[in-house]
Formats: structure tokens, sequence, C-alpha cells
């Protein structure tokens, strides 16, 4: 047997999606061990050999390839645990770090503190040196100071260090000696070079994504190691591959000498996921939402390509590498209940998380939550949760509402619970805003792709909040982005700053076109330490351009090689671009059209599994009823209760009911209804009722 594997490390499960030979598929879901992520894959893969009737050894060495994505050095800036980092700058802007753009990021909010810096003043450390912007060298390096910080760095105990010179991506001649002998100085520091992370324009921007970079590196290279170490151990000898931030996936050598790239890489294989789910309806524009037991994700795609963004931050540092363009807020199921000074009730952003958990699981946790609130109102089956693994206690959870949100509040226990599923609700329809109607986009045009485990419960009530008509829950909601990391592609950004008059390169096209040359051999070389024949290459090249006197540029990309020094198609295209973000454009040529970045997006095509058909049989009876709260009626009703992964294509029905699998559950209210599709999605479709 072959198998092909995703693995997808969240705050409170590891889910995994296994495809064998032949198409056959399995979920499965453990509980994450945040002190040692490993420890959960590992304990999970011998759950799903198990289920396999093998042995893990056996299991992996049929195994031919796992795909992982991890949320470790995300973690590690969240929680504080990354390396202690020092930084190289040019004398005269190691603050830079600290000023940050100067610019409040809450404008009417005079107390709100910019984040203490990664690196403290004392560990950021001066070179003289200056090379212009052109790329001229203004003042050599000295030398010395890099023996000299290096002296500093070693008695400081640091771990990593960041290299971020002034002009260096014009010319890195300075920061590639400063980078060589820092690393002839201490070889056992990471050390992470601007030129090598982020070579372009914003001194600040590269500066903080280089840190992060540094910062994170030693944690995720002892991470990854002790995983191959262990999964080598088991018997697995395939590739392991790493998922990335921009929703593609690369190599662990790859990954670990820039791992910034899996700064945000949770989510990042939702889009790719969803699009398997809506081909058959010849759908590839559409909202992806994904509600785990932490967080709330929700991206845009559109014409079957997912938002990208090179503006991203962690816990509020820049990180300026390409990025899914996903919206994060901290609601879950083990989002906590609270109530705020004001009186008002809240979710979130803490979670219980998977220790102590939500009250309900009976792990020790005793604070209400989200999961809480959906088993008092009868969306969750008390015996039926994780696949049966795990049986939910009512009481801890009634108990729960009842002393921390009921009764501040003068409230009965479900009216709490109704309350705490409404202001989950609510929040989670701001989020879909952001990424929609705040880029100039109408929601109401997309349907909703609903993933992870809690998200059918609350799919059709942010529906309604958006006046959105339909919904797709795909089979494999509940480890959807596990699914999605088998159908990615290896993907490397390239960036090189070019700052220029745009119209100037028509006449020198050579310019543009040797840049573009050079990042295509940079990109090829990289695909091919990784094995991808050369068949499989795919470059797409992309211009940030802006008009003169802008500070922010719009990505715009280009059809083909050709295309890129096409002046007239790109300007057309820019303008048309900048039309859609900011509702105006200055196409009659008064303004000047500027060049600032060439971008360069490599892909490895991989082989990706299809979707597998279910079988279209008899109408199935329900397997049962429960009380349901009815948010339309404000009270409870008994309602159908059908298996859906023994739903046949074909099914159809109408809302009120529910639809539970082993993993995941999807609460149909009235008005909406509810057909499965070939593939085993739901599909639910407002009717207006």
């Amino acid at each position: 047997m072959s198998y092909t594997i995703g693995i997808d490390v969240g705050g409170t499960f590891t889910d995994f999606y296994l495809m064998g030979a032949g198409g056959a598929e399995r979920i499965h879901k453990t509980l994450s061990t945040p002190d040692d992520p490993a420890e959960a894959v590992m304990r999970g893969l011998a759950e799903v050999a198990d289920g396999e009737g093998v042995d893990i050894s056996a299991f992996l060495a049929g195994t031919a390839r796992i795909v992982h994505g991890t949320t470790v050095t995300t973690n590690a800036v969240l929680t504080g645990g990354m390396a202690k980092t020092g930084l190289l700058a040019t004398a005269g802007f190691r603050d830079a770090l600290a000023m940050r753009r100067g610019i409040r990021e809450k404008l009417y909010d005079n107390k709100y503190a910019a984040p203490k810096p990664i690196v403290p003043r004392r560990l950021r450390l001066p070179i003289r040196e200056r090379i212009d912007r052109a790329g001229t060298v203004r003042l050599p390096i000295v030398i010395e100071d890099v023996d000299k910080a290096a002296d500093i760095f070693a008695r400081e105990g640091i771990e990593a260090v960041a290299i971020c010179l002034l002009h260096a991506y014009a010319n890195d001649e300075h920061e590639r000696k400063a980078a060589d002998r820092m690393r002839e100085c201490l070889p056992d520091v990471y050390v992470a070079a601007s030129i090598d992370i982020l070579p372009q324009l914003r001194y600040y921007e590269r500066t903080s994504t280089t840190v992060l970079a540094a910062a994170v590196g030693p944690v995720f290279g002892r991470y990854v190691a002790r995983l191959q170490d262990r999964l080598a151990e088991s018997g697995f000898d395939g590739p392991l591959l790493i998922m990335q931030s921009n929703g593609g996936v690369a190599a662990p050598e790859t990954a670990a000498a820039n791992a910034a790239t899996t700064l945000l890489s949770g989510p990042a294989a939702a889009p790719a996921a969803s699009l398997a789910v809506t081909a058959p309806h010849r759908e590839d524009s559409f909202i992806v939402i994904d509600m785990g037991g932490t967080s709330f994700e929700a991206s845009l795609v559109r014409g079957g390509t997912p938002a990208v963004t090179n503006g991203a931050t962690v816990d509020r540092f820049a990180m300026a590498l390409p990025a899914m363009d996903i919206k994060t807020i901290g609601a879950g199921g083990g989002s906590i209940g609270w109530i705020d000074g004001g009186g008002l009730l809240r979710m979130g952003p803490a979670s219980a998380g998977v220790a102590p958990g939500p009250a309900c699981y009976g792990f020790g946790g005793t604070r209400p939550t989200c999961s809480d609130a959906n088993l008092v109102l009868g969306y969750l089956s008390a015996a039926g949760f994780a696949g049966g693994r795990m049986t939910l206690d009512p009481d801890a959870a009634r108990a729960a509402i009842e002393r921390d949100i009921a009764r501040p509040l003068g409230l009965d226990t479900v009216a709490a619970a109704a309350g705490m599923y409404r202001v989950m609700t609510v929040g989670m329809a701001s989020a879909i805003r952001e990424i929609s109607i705040e880029r100039g986009l109408d929601p109401r045009d997309y349907p909703l792709v609903c993933a992870g485990g809690a998200g059918g419960i609350h799919a059709a009530a942010i529906a309604r909040e958006l006046d959105i008509g339909r919904i797709m829950v795909p089979r494999v909601a509940s480890v959807l982005c596990a699914a999605g990391m088998l159908a990615t592609d290896l993907r490397h950004d390239l960036v090189r700053s070019f700052a220029t008059p745009f119209a100037v390169t028509a006449t020198d096209p050579r310019r543009l076109d040797g840049l573009a040359d050079a990042m295509a051999a940079e990109a090829w070389a990289t695909l091919a330490a990784e094995n991808v024949p050369e068949d499989r290459h795919r470059l797409e090249y992309a211009l940030d351009l802006r008009y003169s006197g802008q500070y922010h540029e719009v990505e715009v990309r280009a059809r083909d090689r050709s295309m890129l020094t096409d002046i007239e198609a790109m300007t057309e295209a820019f303008h048309a671009a900048h039309d859609r973000l900011y509702g105006y454009a200055l196409p009659d040529g008064g303004t000047q059209v500027e060049l600032v970045n060439v971008r360069l997006a490599a892909f490895g095509v991989t082989a990706k599994p299809g979707p597998g058909r279910i079988s279209r049989r008899e109408e199935p009876a329900p397997k049962g009823s429960r009380e349901v709260y009815l948010p339309d009626r404000k009270d409870f009703a008994s309602i159908e209760v059908f298996d859906g992964d023994t739903l046949p294509a074909g099914f159809g029905g109408h809302g009120p009911a529910i639809v539970e699998t082993a993993l995941t559950t999807a609460f149909v209210p009235a008005g909406f209804d509810v057909e499965v599709d070939d593939f085993g999605t739901l599909i639910l479709t407002d009717t207006g009722a």
C-alpha cells in the first residue's frame, strides 16, 4: 500500500488526511501537544496506522510523502519562545526596529503603544558602512565592527543573528561579507541576512522580517530535525515537505534556511483544498472559512487564485514575505466567553485550548467556551464527539455558563448560551467583511466554503448575517487544511527591487530582462535542488507599480514572461487594479507610473489526488433526533439528525436538521435546503423562507 499524508498541527487538534492507493481516504484527529507538537504527530500516525491494521513501521515504510503544516514558528512569536537574537545594522539605523514606521496603528488611541522589539537595543549593534540606493559603495565596511559584535553576541549567549544593512538590496557586497564573517566567528549561531530573506526596498519591513526569520530559525530547525529523526526511526524514508505561508510547500532544508516563510502557514492550504471542492460546480471564486478549536480564518479566492499579500503581520511585527491574505481572529470552539468592564458579553480571543480545554471536555477546564454553548444548545452530541472517542459533559458546560455568563447578565443558561453563539457569529462575519467589503468586493457574490471541526455549526448563521445564499461543507471539512496540503505545489517567491520610472524601462528593456533572467536561474536552481523535474517547473512574474508620490504599490501579475516588458499592457493592468482597489485611476498620462519591485513565484508542480466520488443509494432514514435550539424560534425543538458519513450522493432535505460526521457537525436551520453532491460535499442553499 502506498500512502500520502497531510498533517496540520493546530492549537487544539492535530489533523491527519490519508490518501491511499486508488483514492481511498481516511481522516483522523488527535489532541495536540503544545509543549512538543511532534509528540501529537507521532501519536496520531500510530493511531492512523492502527486504523489501517498495520504497525507504524510498516505503515510509514509504505508512505510515499508527508506534507506537514505547523504553527511552531507562529507560537514561538506569540508566546515569546523565540531564540535569543542579535541584530547587525548600518551605523545610525539600528533603532529602525523600534521606530517602525513612526505611525500609530490605531490613530485615535494615544495610549496604543508599539510592541516591545524582539531584539533589545543593547543587542542591536551598528556596523560602519554605506552603500547608496544605486548600489554605489560610499563607505567600505569596517569588518572589525563585525568582529566586535560577534564577541558581544558570544558573551550574551546569542542563538541567532539578523543582518540588515541599509541598501543591501541594491548591492549585497557588504552584507554578504558581514554574514560570512559572523558565521566564521560564531559557527553554531543561526545567521539570517536580509539579502537571503527579503532583498527589497523599505528598511523597517526588511529588518523586521529578517529579525523574525532569525528569531524563529533555531526553533523551527530543532523541531523539524527532531521530527525527521522520529519519522526515520519509525520507518519513514520518503520526502517530508513543509507548508509555507504562501500556500506552497518546500523541502525542510529550504524552509529552515528562511523559517519566516512558515510563520503564517497554518491555514494556508485551505484555499487549495477548496478549489477541488468547488471545481465540480464550476465555481472558481469563493470565500473560505476555517473554524477550529482556537481560531477562525477567512480568505478569498477569485478566478481560481487565492489572494496573497506582502504586508502581513505576526503579533504586530511586520512580515513582508508573500503570504496568503487570510484574516485570523481568536474565535474557535475553545474561545472563552467573558463579560467586559461595560457589562457586554465577549467571546475570545483567549482560548481554553487543549489544556485545560472547554468545561465540557472534562480535562479540568472551568471557563465557558463556544463548545460549551454549542453543547447546551444541542448542536453538539455529547456522545459522538471526536468520532466517539470523547464524551462531553453537558452539566459542566451548563455550570460554567451559568456561573460566568448567565448570572452576571441576569439571563437563564440557554439565553446566555444563545448569546454566546450570536456573538461568535457576528465576530466571524466581521472578519469576512474585512477580506471582502473592505477590498471593494461584495460577499454576496461568493459562495461560502466551510472548513474546520466547528465551522459547520456556525456557517449558516454567518451566511445569513452576510446575505450569502450558498454554503459548501466538504466531506473532509474537519481536516480541510491537511487535505489541502496534498493539493499544493512546491513554491518559492523571489523579489528584487528595481525602483525607476516605468516608462524608462521601455527605452532599455535589457535591464529588466536581465534581472528576470537572473531570478529565473535562481528559481530553477532551488527547484532542481528539491529534485523537481524540469517539465514540472512553472514561473509566474509580477511587478509592483505605483503612481509617482504614492507610498503603497500595487502588485500586477504578468500573463506570461513576454508581458513583463510590455509597458503598455502592464500599465493598463495597473490602472485597472488601482481603480478596483482604491476607486480611482489616473490613466491620462499626467501622473507618472513607477516600477518598485520585480517578483517571481516559482512552482514545482506536484501530483495531486483527485476527489473521490461517493455512491448513490436509496434515501437514508435519519439516525435519530434530538432537542436543538432554533434561533428563529428562540426555543428548542426536536429535529432530525443524519449520519453525514453514510449520506449518499443526490440526498436532499430541508432544515431544520443536523448532519453529523465522525469529526464535524453541520447545523441546517429552517429556510435552508441541503443536498449531497457526487463527492460528498454538503450544499446548503438559503431558500429565503
